[in-house]
């Protein structure tokens, strides 16, 4: 557990409450939280969550924030309606809730947080896995997708979007979706499958950046680069090796220290009572515009590949 460091006896408390510890796209994020805590100067942000992608490890770390009294409570969610219980108790103390990257339903927050447009990021991951087949010179090929848990609210939302946009790439044949639970060993192990099971597979698409990595490694291990592509979400410091082995060719991100940084003033602004149905400040990122469920989004993802991933790779 990481704090902001010297803060005042009065400062807002915000529990930044991750899907899991270990996991670097949620390390750069607490680092966006540092930041703004830091730019705030009277908030405190507590960076948190289970050891492992679980709802139930989700739930023992809010009921800690909860009998610790904080003010504000920012969670990626691994569940999207298992933590509502849970939520709406904290709510009930007085507690605001945001979450954010992946969302609670309505009734267990006050605003959820989405990294980009949901439709944005689905169109992207199936423009990548386009792109990743024509690298292997195949004119049509199967695609498969590795997600995290089968009940991670922003994966299934992300794969919906995907199978929205794909009759629109006819060449793309999705065979399979497996599950790595965010595991990098599980999700190697399912990539191996994969690569055993479909013969013909041409494109792994990994929302996940647990998942690609793994997946990325394992394509390298079974001998398949310039067969096998895989693409999705990941971080720049964790994929630039890839990308120079050929296992990667692109793939997009968010910046997740601005994702901290944005869910940390979200919540600061709810505790002073500075926000509207419609508008909430995010700091330096802007001023977040609502929908009628209080949904907003704060960027559309950015593609990385062998032009300028080793300018990023240093930085997340």
């Amino acid at each position: 557990m990481a704090t902001s460091g010297l803060v005042q006896a009065d400062s807002v408390r915000i529990g930044l409450v991750v899907k899991a510890l270990g996991i670097g796209f949620f390390e750069a994020a607490n680092e966006g939280a540092q930041e703004a805590a830091k730019e705030l100067g009277d908030a405190e942000v507590i960076y948190t969550g289970p050891t492992s992608t679980t709802a139930e490890g989700q739930i023992e770390v809010i009921n800690s924030l909860i009998a610790q009294k904080v003010d504000a409570i920012a969670v990626s969610a691994n569940d999207t309606d298992a933590l509502v219980p849970i939520l709406k108790k904290a709510q009930q103390r007085g507690i605001k809730v945001v979450s954010w990257d992946s969302g609670v339903a309505p009734e267990g927050r006050q605003v959820h947080l989405n990294p980009s447009s949901n439709s944005l990021i689905g169109e992207m991951n199936v423009k990548l896995a386009d792109e990743a087949l024509q690298a292997t010179g195949s004119e049509k090929g199967d695609i498969a997708i590795l997600s995290a848990t089968p009940t991670s609210t922003n994966q299934n939302i992300w794969i919906e979007e995907m199978k929205k946009v794909l009759p629109q790439y006819p060449q793309l044949n999705l065979v399979a979706t497996v599950y790595g639970d965010d595991l990098a060993d599980k999700s190697y192990r399912e990539t191996v499958g994969l690569l055993k099971s479909h013969p013909n597979l041409k494109v792994i698409v990994a929302p996940t950046s647990v998942g690609i990595v793994a997946a990325a490694q394992a394509v390298q291990d079974q001998g398949r680069i310039g067969e096998v592509f895989v693409t999705g979400l990941g971080l720049p410091s964790e994929l630039a090796g890839h990308v120079d082995s050929g296992a990667v060719k692109s793939f997009a991100i968010w910046n997740p220290i601005d994702l901290g940084y944005a869910a940390t003033m979200i919540s600061y602004n709810l505790v002073k009572g500075e926000s509207s149905d419609s508008a909430i400040g995010m700091g330096r990122i802007g001023t977040a515009t609502l929908d009628a469920e209080g949904s907003a989004a704060m960027a559309e993802p950015f593609v990385y590949n062998a032009s300028n991933v080793h300018a990023f790779a240093d930085i997340f």
